[in-house]
């Protein structure tokens, strides 16, 4: 029996009406937020298993874009079906087959391309939650065009090549995610470490659950909310340092 891998209430959720818009990137639809003012700086958010539709990752756009970055959100399951909370956990590791955070580097150069050749980037960095997380580490050890990374509890696990960053990474975990051990995230430390030649990070935060940095202000918590703010002006603060 797997742990309910992802198992945060997506369910009890305020509705957000979003900022930016949605447009076509060859085989890609994608969620757009541009700051009012040029920017030749550019952030890719990846989603985690809700997918590119889902209100919390485009209030995640909206919020990075605030900061000054044109932020786009793409659709890396390329039009198959998240994963829905009427879905069974049994039947995760078979959909998970088909939705591999590891096989993302084609419609990663689709999105580069267009960030580039359609928006003027000439910087760009990328931020990834959970299923998002993963393929931002995956990213940051294969694509040097990406000069920053933050990957928010998400990790690669079974491969020896996972610690040899091309850029500055940034990790974010939560104290009380069951989908991450503590071992897991000591093992990071110690490899990274070891063999990381670029700027790297690892934090943790206190009593924080799987998903915790995605929440919309309204559907926070009191006692999480200042951990939920700190991880979010983390990430920024990280971003705003390299690109």
């Amino acid at each position: 029996q797997m742990a309910d891998p992802f198992l945060y209430d997506t369910g009890k959720r305020s509705q957000y009406g979003c900022l930016g818009h949605e447009v076509q990137v060859e085989h890609i639809k994608a969620y757009v937020c541009r700051p009012s003012f040029f920017t030749d700086k550019a952030v890719i958010v990846i989603h985690d298993i809700f997918g590119w539709l889902f209100p919390d990752i485009r209030y995640i756009v909206d919020l990075i874009a605030g900061h000054g970055y044109v932020t786009i959100c793409p659709d890396f399951f390329k039009g198959t079906e998240p994963w829905k909370t009427t879905d069974h956990w049994a039947d995760f590791a078979d959909w998970m087959k088909d939705h591999d955070p590891v096989k993302v580097d084609k419609e990663a150069d689709v999105v580069l391309k267009y960030l580039k050749e359609q928006c003027g980037a000439k910087k760009i960095g990328i931020v990834g939650f959970s299923w998002g997380g993963m393929a931002v580490h995956h990213l940051m050890l294969k694509n040097p065009q990406l000069t920053a990374g933050v990957s928010l509890y998400g990790i690669i696990r079974d491969s020896e090549e996972r610690y040899n960053l091309l850029n500055p990474t940034f990790f974010i975990f939560g104290e009380k995610d069951h989908t991450i051990s503590y071992d897991q995230i000591t093992l990071l430390e110690e490899k990274l470490k070891q063999y990381c030649k670029v700027a790297y990070k690892i934090k943790v935060y206190p009593g924080q659950v799987h998903g915790f940095a995605q929440l919309k202000p309204e559907d926070m918590k009191p006692d999480d909310k200042p951990y939920i703010e700190e991880a979010r002006k983390d990430m920024i603060d990280w971003i705003k340092i390299f690109i």
